[in-house]
């Protein structure tokens, strides 16, 4: 029998806001695929609806079952998504240089975006229990370190330096979230500043030419530049009220690359302008809000570190696909949450919204 409070605490604004910004994504999405010479992978929209009814099933399971429960199969599901990864490295497609899917009959998979949740999961749980007024010393740190560089580490290899980032991103909101005890906060600040001028070695010369070409896009206009560039001029020609739904000229003209992914916010905002990138950041950030409103409100540990952790995966992915959009960080192929097209991103991000709706409507079974 369902526990008619479970009605009663249902979070119908939560609801509102995932599918307020789906509904956006659609159409955004429509637009991209559907003018001028981009109208051949008018496909793409509809395999886009498939997605979101199926991430509509994960988001009712994903508040359906007491998150408590997700709580005891934390590390069993991070450990399968681990098993993931290292399956797309052995066999997985290969694609735009790098091995990211793993192709199921006519779908393919992406399992660095499903690990995003997995770690989410696994570190609330660990922090849930270890967590403590004072803050985490170096000691206590040592583990959910180990729980997020495996992951990473894995990521990288495919390569997939904007997902990875995304990875760490979140683990460090979380970390820091949770308190640190302010020497260790000191110590380790020291050694990433430390390290940080040691990372370009790593780099490879791909992702060294982004770097520069993010100070300079000049530099190579027609070629590591022109992503930017195109971008940048698309967003600047819609104005102030845009040129209108499908009259986007850099999207019917096919010169804005990667339309439908990691440029699809360009495409929103030369169709409809400042105002209505405006008013899709308004929304972004109201869902953002009202997930750490829903953490605030959590008094059960594990749900509240939950709902901060789900919230900042949404936030940094925001940041960085805007960031990077308009020239303000480099191109890293990082997907704009509900947005973008992608299957494994869509079902993340609705299973994502589904967990932020689970704690918020069971928050009574820990109410005094």
């Amino acid at each position: 029998m369902i526990d008619r409070r479970l009605i009663a605490y249902f979070d119908w604004w939560m609801l509102l806001l995932t599918f307020m910004i789906a509904a956006i994504g659609l159409t955004a999405l429509y637009s991209a695929v559907n003018t001028g010479l981009t109208s051949g992978q008018s496909f793409l929209f509809t395999k886009q609806l498939i997605w979101y009814c199926v991430g509509c099933v994960v988001m009712l399971a994903a508040f359906l079952f007491n998150y408590k429960s997700y709580e005891r199969w934390a590390h069993l599901f991070y450990l399968f998504c681990i098993g993931l990864l290292v399956a797309v490295l052995v066999a997985g497609k290969l694609g735009g240089g790098s091995k990211r899917w793993i192709v199921v009959g006519p779908f393919s998979l992406q399992p660095s975006e499903v690990v995003k949740l997995a770690v989410i999961l696994v570190l609330a749980k660990y922090y849930a229990k270890v967590a403590r007024a004072e803050g985490l010393y170096l000691k206590d740190l040592i583990t959910p370190a180990v729980l997020t560089a495996i992951p990473i580490v894995l990521i990288v290899r495919q390569p997939d330096l904007g997902t990875a980032i995304v990875v760490a991103l979140i683990a460090g909101a979380i970390t820091v979230y949770v308190k640190i005890e302010r020497h260790t906060l000191v110590w380790l600040v020291a050694g990433c500043a430390l390290t940080i001028p040691l990372v370009g070695f790593f780099l490879k010369e791909y992702q060294k030419q982004r770097i520069l070409t993010f100070l300079n896009p000049d530099r190579d206009p027609l070629g590591a530049g022109y992503h930017i560039i195109q971008s940048k001029i698309a967003i600047g020609s819609g104005m102030i009220t845009g040129k209108g739904f499908l009259k986007g000229t850099q999207n019917t003209l096919n010169f804005l690359p990667e339309q439908h992914t990691d440029f699809i916010f360009s495409v929103l905002a030369e169709e409809w302008g400042l105002a209505g990138a405006a008013f899709v950041l308004l929304v972004f950030l109201l869902l953002i809000t009202w997930g750490l409103q829903i953490a605030q409100r959590s008094r059960d540990p594990f749900g509240t570190i939950l709902s901060v952790g789900v919230t900042a995966m949404i936030f940094w992915q925001v940041f960085i696909n805007i960031g990077m959009v308009m020239g303000l960080m480099p191109v890293v192929g990082v997907t704009l949450p509900f947005i973008s097209y992608g299957g494994s991103s869509v079902i993340t991000m609705m299973a994502g919204a589904g967990l932020l709706l689970n704690v918020s409507m069971r928050r009574f079974l820990f109410e005094q």
